[in-house]
């Protein structure tokens, strides 16, 4: 009978069910009993396997059957159960979906004559591949993928396999059949080893879920049930741990750095031992040795030294520099790596526990513990060995100390032992432990586990314990190596503990030299301090270095300085570390005990505990009590109680801190009260009682300061800056050297506040004519930029009149400011008119009649014969000069006019009225409205509309006098004195009002070369045939005393401009019409017009003269 078994699906594994001829078994796996039989098969079952969605459930009725092409002897579902693997009896695989498809075939050379007899998926979800083991009994073992393709090449197996399983993670194989056994392989296939034999066939083999336990069962019907038990493979040597993984493989672990490095083997490996660079791994038929590629501490990459091919049995391997040594029961054999026994030495008892302990190459000792409780030391180039100690309890743990003076042993009680090595004394034991390790970089600490506690011991002193699982196998400093179950950690313990066993009892160099294993700052900081206060300046200041703490650091450093110029006073040392730590009643004493009461009261000042202070204060001494104030001054002023702070400044005579916290709390009272108290010549607490009385907007308490100092400068400056101008002026008509700080700043403010011609005054005042022409040129340039026209001629004829000034007061510059002044005056009437030019294109509604736009648009266009100035467009003056041409029958200065715009740049907005009024321009007659035709009132001449000579006269060149507000033309001539006539005497012979003759009497002389003067020596202007006389140049009116003295006063209008202008006189040819000259800016009006204007704007419209101004 042949029994086939498989696990059913349960995760703990309770039950086994198990193929037997046609019937399934189902046994309970913790007894073996049997639970139920299952019958159904009518003939006997080859295999049982179980998918959770396979080819059938419970839902379906019946079952699906598929042929196949060969008796089916074995299959298996892969882990998702999309995929069912056949082994058929003909060597042939069939992998088929879950609907019985087919969808790879495997078909294997020999197929024919080797059946499959079991197959077997990887149940390992970490593989990237699903992995399929066959086992023929061509006796091979062959691995394939789910696509078909093999793994590597067939494994030759020397007997018929029967049986193939994973254990539930996939790391291992079951194989069993005609060997009679079941062997242990990889998954890769390697072979393990041997797990039960039988005394016959074994047909199927499983592993219990999640569990080391195997169960077989075999052709005669019987069912075994194993437990395989994987024990620890490794080796440590300080912080080089070795262990096995895999069974087959070897993993060197840095357990400070946590590198980690496999060396991958195809055997399986049985021993490990690791000792400085050098690796021995021991192999069923073999040894190697490796080595690291160089002597760098963190070098992790081995390369095989030498290779020992023989077979050996042993407990315990040890590696040395040159030598292995096996261990077998009582006896050490040390070999050399080329495997040649060189020693070998037999013991009295079994060999319980062995450990190199170093030494130079070739020549290490050994530690050894015996089963009867001796120790012994052993060189490996000495044939005899040194009896350290012996005991009475066997040995299961050793290790000795850095330096080599004492013994750690762990019995089989749990006990830990501690010997002097020299002395054979039994320094101290303790219980609980099973194992122990000295720590390499101290010599008096030791640490052993046992119980669940990890115990550290550092010296005499009591054990300190702390929970910890496992084995201790190593201690580094700070770092415990342990060993729980198949894992081996690196554990940080602070040695907190044993430091301050330490310092307890002021040892303080041996706790720095446990500090330095491992501790919190915390413990470094305790540490420091109290080998400060306990004087050890060597230790603190190496503990202060390591918290990085300059404060105390710098203490030591003054300390040590102090020494070295002689000074020994332990108690003002004390003292020093008192204060800094806060101890500050403590260190006060010490200083008064060691006669230092001026250090206790700075101290105490310093710490504002001013009575505490007031009790070190040596008698009668002012200078510390002055002192002493200052500071509470201080602090009081810290503590934000200013007026405190304020009293006590004052009272120690530090005015400056008393002045600065009065200003900065603006308490202007106690600020001149303080001013008032303070002596003249304190000139800097009183400097700054006056910036303080401005920055509060006590400009009359500033003053006063700065005339009790006698700074004028600062008095003028804070005038000036508060804008008091009367007291700046009083100041500088006292002290005219301070002229210029006072009128420059009060013309800039004059100009900031649109107030130019007092501004241009006070320029004058101060002599900065350059400064008051540059300002207005700029508020010019602006007002032009952002279309202020009418602005632009005010502050035009503002530049005019300052370059008239200029040239009055400079005769250097005469000729220069006179050709700026008539350029000036000529621009400001050219934006004067343009003003109403860009209103009437710009805005819908216009408040000139159509004569006067008519009449403005003419004069600027013969204005404008040269260059355009800035702003000034030539499109808007011909658009309105065309519309209102057109608009009062000047048509022929209409059609010039449109003809002109077309050969412009014409805006959007005005291009269709242009091209309409081009248009319908043509159909009007091609002559002006005689109506509108200028008359010459000198020469009686009528002007064409368009004159290419501009506004004079086209026959006697006369220019005309327009109207500053109709711009028409006006009946004035004007006439020039003849010469050694000054403007007094003129205006004193016109003032005569002589009586007026009937005749005229009209006398002519020729003067220059070709140039004719006229002169007129007529009572009254009549129209003598001379003046209707034309000529290609302007002849002036020139005239005489006699002449003078018969105008009446009425019909002359003078233009008095200052000098070194001449001034200019007009003859009104109509005394009935009434004209009215401006008296600021010689701007002649009708005189209605102008009293209509100056009633709208109460001023001139031309020079915004106010009325109520006198004329200056």
């Amino acid at each position: 009978m042949r029994a086939a078994l498989t696990w059913r699906d349960r995760p703990d594994g309770t039950q086994l069910i198990i193929a037997a001829g046609n019937r399934l078994l189902v046994y309970d796996t913790s007894d073996g009993t049997l639970i139920q039989p299952l019958k159904g098969h009518k003939d006997t079952v080859y295999c049982v396997a179980y998918a959770k969605d396979g080819l059938w459930s419970p839902e379906q009725k019946s079952v699906s059957k598929h042929k196949a092409s060969s008796r089916i002897t074995c299959c298996s579902w892969t882990n998702d159960g999309q995929y069912l693997a056949l082994g058929m009896f003909n060597g042939v695989i069939s992998i088929r979906n879950k609907n019985g498809d087919e969808k790879v075939k495997i078909e294997r050379t020999g197929a024919g004559s080797s059946p499959i007899w079991s197959i077997c998926w990887n149940p390992s979800r970490d593989e990237r591949n699903d992995t399929l083991a066959v086992a023929d009994w061509g006796q091979r073992l062959s691995f394939y993928q789910l696509s078909g393709k093999q793994i590597g090449k067939d494994r030759m197996l020397n007997f018929d396999p029967c049986c193939v399983s994973y254990f539930t993670k996939g790391e291992y194989l079951l194989l069993g059949g005609s060997d009679k056994q079941v062997s242990l392989f990889t998954k890769d296939g390697v072979r393990l080893g041997t797990i039960g034999e039988q005394s016959s066939w074994v047909w199927t083999c499983k592993a219990k879920p999640d569990s080391n336990y195997v169960v077989m069962g075999c052709q005669d019907g019987t069912i075994s049930f194993y437990q395989l038990i994987f024990s620890t493979v490794h080796g440590l040597y300080k912080d080089r741990y070795a262990y096995r993984d895999s069974m087959t493989d070897v993993i060197v672990q840095h357990l400070i750095t946590e590198q980690k490095v496999r060396i991958k083997g195809r055997e399986l490996v049985k021993k490990i031992a690791i000792y400085k660079n050098r690796l021995a791994i021991q192999m069923p038929e073999k040894i190697l040795i490796y080595e690291l590629y160089s002597d760098d501490s963190s070098d992790m990459y081995y390369r095989v030294k030498e290779k020992i091919v023989k077979k050996f049995e042993c407990n315990l391997l040890v590696v040395c520099s040159d030598h292995i040594i096996l261990c077998q029961e009582k006896r050490l054999q040390c070999l050399s790596f080329s495997g040649v026994k060189e020693r070998e030495w037999l013991m009295e008892s079994l060999i319980r526990y062995i450990k190199v302990i170093g030494g130079p190459p070739g020549r290490e000792g050994l530690l050894v513990g015996l089963k009867n409780g001796q120790i012994l030391k052993i060189f490996v180039d000495n044939v005899f060995a040194i009896v350290l100690l012996k005991q009475s309890t066997a040995v299961r743990c050793l290790d000795m100390s850095a330096s080599r003076n004492k013994l750690a042993v762990v019995d089989e009680n749990d006990t830990c032992l501690v010997y002097d090595i020299h002395t054979k004394e039994l320094l101290f034991q303790e219980p609980n432990a099973n194992s122990v390790a000295w720590n390499t970089q101290c010599e008096d600490m030791l640490c052993f586990s046992g119980g669940g506690y990890l115990n550290i011991k550092a010296g005499n002193f009591p054990v300190h314990q702390q929970k910890l699982q496992g084995f201790v196998v190593g201690y580094n400093g700070s770092k415990i190596f342990c060993l729980h179950v198949f894992s081996m950690s690196a554990v940080e313990v602070p040695q907190s503990a044993p430091m301050y066993q330490y310092l307890e009892r002021k040892m303080f160099k041996e706790a720095y030299q446990i500090a330095c294993l491992g501790v919190t700052d915390a413990d470094w900081r305790e540490l420091a301090m109290e080998a400060l206060e306990g004087l050890e300046f060597e230790t603190a200041k190496k503990a202060f270095t390591r918290i990085r703490d300059l404060r105390y650091l710098e203490l030591i450093s003054s300390i040590e300085e102090r020494k070295k110029h002689g000074e020994n006073l332990n108690e003002l040392f004390l003292a020093d570390v008192y204060a800094y730590q806060g101890k500050f009643h403590e260190a006060a004493k010490l200083y008064k005990k060691s006669g230092h009461e001026s250090v206790a009261l700075d101290m105490y000042s310093d710490l504002r505990m001013f009575d505490y202070a007031k009790d070190f204060l040596r008698s009668g001494d002012p200078k510390d009590t002055k002192m002493l104030i200052k500071k509470q001054a201080d602090w009081a002023k810290n503590i934000n109680e200013p007026k405190a702070a304020v009293e006590m400044y004052l009272s120690a005579g530090e005015h400056m801190k008393a002045i600065e916290i009065s200003g900065d709390h603006g308490w202007v009272d106690m600020l001149i009260e303080i001013a008032r108290k303070l002596d003249k010549a304190e000139r800097e607490p009183l400097s700054k009682c006056a910036f303080y009385f401005k920055k509060l907007n006590n400009p009359g308490y500033a003053a006063e300061t700065y005339m009790k100092v006698g700074d004028l400068k600062a008095l003028v400056s804070l005038h000036v800056e508060t804008h008091r101008w009367e007291e700046a002026f009083a100041v500088s008509e006292k002290h005219p050297e301070f002229k210029d700080e006072v009128y420059v700043p009060y013309a800039q403010w004059l100009a900031e506040n649109d107030r130019f011609e007092e501004a241009q005054k006070a320029f004058h005042k101060a002599g900065r004519q350059r400064e008051a022409v540059r300002v207005l040129e700029q508020l010019t340039h602006n007002a032009v930029v952002e279309s202020r026209f009418n602005d632009a001629a005010y502050y035009y004829w503002m530049l005019s009149m300052q370059c008239l000034d200029i040239a009055q007061e400079n005769e250097e510059q005469q000729t220069e400011m006179l050709q700026k002044f008539h350029h000036f005056q000529q621009l400001a009437e050219i934006y004067h008119v343009y003003h109403y030019i860009q209103r009437y294109t710009e805005e819908p509604f216009s408040f000139h009649l159509p004569e006067t736009l008519f009449n403005i648009s003419r004069f600027l266009l013969h204005s404008l014969t040269k260059e355009t100035p800035l702003g000034i467009s030539k499109v808007n003056t011909l658009f309105a000069l065309a519309k209102q041409s057109k608009a009062l029958g000047a048509y022929k200065l209409a059609r010039h006019a449109y003809d002109k715009l077309q050969g412009l740049q014409i805006p959007a907005r005005f291009q269709k009225s242009v091209e309409l009024g081009s248009l319908t321009i043509r159909s009007k007659p091609f002559h002006d409205s005689e109506e509108l035709v200028p008359l010459c009132y000198r020469c009686s001449t009528n002007n064409p509309l368009l004159n290419n000579l501009g506004n004079v006269c086209v026959n006697c060149r006369q220019p005309f006098v327009f109207s500053a507000s109709s711009y028409e033309v006006l009946h004035l001539v004007e006439f020039y004195l003849e010469d050694g006539i000054t403007d007094e005497e003129a205006v004193s012979l016109i003032d005569l009002e002589a009586p007026r003759l009937n005749k005229s009497r009209n006398k002519c002389r020729q003067t220059g070369n070709k140039a004719e003067t006229l002169q007129l020596v007529t009572v009254v202007f009549s129209k003598p045939p001379y003046l209707q006389q034309g000529g290609s140049e302007f002849v002036p009116v020139i005239v005489n005393r006699a002449v003078l003295q018969s105008m009446s006063r009425r019909d002359v209008l003078i233009k008095r401009w200052p000098k070194p202008l001449r001034w200019q006189y007009y003859r009104s040819l109509l005394p009935d019409a009434s004209i009215t000259m401006c008296p600021s800016c010689f701007q002649m009006f009708h005189t209605e017009d102008y009293e209509l204007l100056v009633l709208q704007h109460n001023c001139c419209p031309f020079c915004r003269r106010r009325i109520d101004e006198s004329n200056q």
